[in-house]
C-alpha cells in the first residue's frame, strides 16, 4: 500500500440517508462513496485489525475491502444494513489474507533442516522476548502493582504473601498470627477487589483500543479514491 498519496483538499461531503449515498456511489459519484467510507472506516479497520493483528495489514485489507464494496455496489440490497454488508466483505478479505499467508508458511520439519540464515534466525528467536512483548509485560506489571498498592492494608499483605510470594495458607496464618480461615477470606476478597479495579481500567481503555486517528482515515480514503479513479469506478466530473 502506498502511503505517500497526496490527500485531497478539504471539501464539503454530501450527507443524507445511507441508501441515497449508496445509489449515488453506484453511479460513480466519488464524494458519496467517500462519505460512506468516512462513516464506517473505523468499523472496517477494527474488523480487519481483529483478524489480522497488524495495523499495516489491516490498513491494506481495509483498502481492498472498500474497493471490493465499490465494485459490487450495484449488487447491494438494502434489506441489510450497509455496515453489516461492509463488515462481511472486510471479514472475508482479512480471512483470505490469513489463508494466503498460511499457504506460504514453511513446514517446521523443512525449516529445521534449512540452511537459510534468516529461517534459522527466526527459529532461534523467542517471540516472548521481543522488545514489544517485554514492554507489554512491564506495562501490565506496572498496572498490577499500582492496583495492589490501592488495596486496603489488611487485604494487601495477605495477597502479597499468598499470590506474589506464593506462601501457603498455613505459613501466612502463622506469619500474620491470624486463623487460616481469615487468610482464605482476605485473599478471596483481595482478588475480588483487584478484578473489579482492573475491569474498570479495562473498560476505560477499550474505548481507545486500536485507535483510528484522522491521519489513518485520510490515508485509507486517499488510497481507495486513487485506485478507484484508476479503475474507472469514480465518474469523471
Amino acid at each position: 500500500m502506498t502511503n505517500s498519496l497526496p490527500l485531497a483538499a478539504a471539501r464539503p461531503l454530501p450527507s443524507g440517508p445511507e441508501a441515497d449515498l449508496v445509489a449515488a456511489a453506484a453511479r460513480g459519484e466519488g464524494a458519496a462513496f467517500e462519505t460512506l467510507m468516512r462513516r464506517h472506516n473505523q468499523l472496517v479497520f477494527r474488523t480487519a485489525r481483529s483478524i489480522l493483528s497488524s495495523d499495516a495489514e489491516a490498513e491494506e485489507a481495509t483498502q481492498e475491502a472498500w474497493l471490493k464494496a465499490w465494485r459490487a455496489l450495484d449488487r447491494f440490497r438494502a434489506e441489510s444494513r450497509f455496515s453489516t454488508w461492509i463488515v462481511r466483505i472486510t471479514r472475508n478479505e482479512a480471512l483470505g489474507r490469513l489463508r494466503r499467508a498460511a499457504a506460504q508458511v514453511i513446514p517446521l520439519e523443512v525449516a529445521m533442516i534449512s540452511s537459510d540464515r534468516e529461517t534459522q534466525s527466526a527459529l532461534a528467536d523467542e517471540p516472548h522476548r521481543t522488545p514489544e512483548a517485554e514492554f507489554a509485560r512491564a506495562e501490565a506489571r506496572r498496572l498490577m502493582e499500582a492496583r495492589i498498592d490501592l488495596l486496603p492494608e489488611v487485604y494487601r499483605t495477605v495477597f502479597m504473601l499468598r499470590a506474589v510470594e506464593e506462601m501457603s495458607v498455613e505459613d501466612v496464618a502463622v506469619a500474620l498470627e491470624i486463623p487460616e480461615a481469615t487468610v482464605r477470606s482476605r485473599f478471596f476478597r483481595a482478588r475480588s477487589l483487584l478484578r473489579e479495579s482492573l475491569a474498570r481500567e479495562m473498560d476505560d481503555a477499550l474505548a481507545g483500543a486500536f485507535a483510528f486517528d484522522g491521519a489513518r482515515c485520510d490515508r485509507i480514503v486517499a488510497g481507495v479514491m486513487a485506485r478507484a479513479r484508476a479503475e474507472g469506478l469514480q465518474r469523471e466530473d
